[in-house]
Formats: C-alpha cells, sequence, structure tokens
C-alpha cells in the first residue's frame, strides 16, 4: 500500500457578493414602496348626480352621511345625538350659516330628512344637498 501524501491545493474559494447585494437591494426597493402606501383619509360616499349641480366653498359647514348610516360633521366623525350641539357651536362662528348635506346615494331618505331637521334646528340659515354633474357621472 503506497499511502502517499494527500496533495493539498490552495485554491481560493471566491464569493461573489454582487448578486447577493442587488437582492437586498431590490428587497429595500420593495419594502419603500410597499411601505408607503398609505390609505387616504377621507370618507367614502357616492353622491346622486344633478345636472343643475355647481361647486361651493369649502369654509361652509359640511355633514356626510355614509351608506352605513355614519355621520361626519367637517370629516369629523359624530353620533346622531351630539350632532346639533356640535352644529349650534359651529354655525355660531360662522357669517354664512350654510350647510351642505352630502348624504351617500344609497343613505335612507328618511335619516337624511332627519339630519336635515336637525341642521335646520341648530340654526343653519341656507341648507343644500350635494350632487355630482350629470358630466361627471360616469367616472
Amino acid at each position: 500500500m503506497n499511502f502517499s501524501k494527500k496533495q493539498r491545493t490552495n485554491k481560493k474559494i471566491i464569493l461573489e457578493i454582487t448578486p447577493l447585494i442587488d437582492v437586498v437591494f431590490l428587497l429595500i426597493i420593495f419594502f419603500m414602496l410597499t411601505s408607503s402606501f398609505v390609505l387616504q383619509p377621507g370618507i367614502k360616499v357616492k353622491l346622486p348626480s344633478a345636472q343643475s349641480a355647481h361647486t361651493q366653498s369649502s369654509k361652509d359647514i359640511i355633514i356626510t352621511i355614509t351608506n352605513t348610516g355614519e355621520l361626519f360633521l367637517n370629516d369629523e366623525k359624530v353620533l346622531v345625538s351630539e350632532l346639533q350641539t356640535r352644529m349650534e357651536k359651529l354655525l355660531n362662528h360662522s357669517d354664512k350659516k350654510f350647510v351642505i348635506i352630502k348624504a351617500d346615494r344609497d343613505t335612507l331618505h328618511g335619516f337624511v330628512v332627519r339630519v336635515l331637521d336637525i341642521a335646520k334646528s341648530a340654526g343653519a340659515a341656507h341648507l343644500a344637498i350635494a350632487t355630482t354633474p350629470e358630466s361627471v357621472k360616469g367616472k
């Protein structure tokens, strides 16, 4: 038996890190893009359309009614029981005393009438129901 010495080769192991860096950068970009998608605050309401619709100033008091019956007074959620007192405070500081009702087209008519009645008894001088123009209806 011939035992020979093991031949040792001094091969250097080359580790390519370029693909690793590419993958890490792609992951960083992916996480940056997906973390930047923040839900936009706002109230989703599908307004009914009307031919005579026109724009109003944004300084008016706006009551938004969703199709689920939630109430928002100037983008702040309120209960029906506290709507009148909160509106009275806003109307006391308003010059025009103008209230716009943005009711979803699927909201019950009786609930909209109830909110209109609360707005009138709170001191609103002018009431309007928000609609979208007919030309925007398809969008």
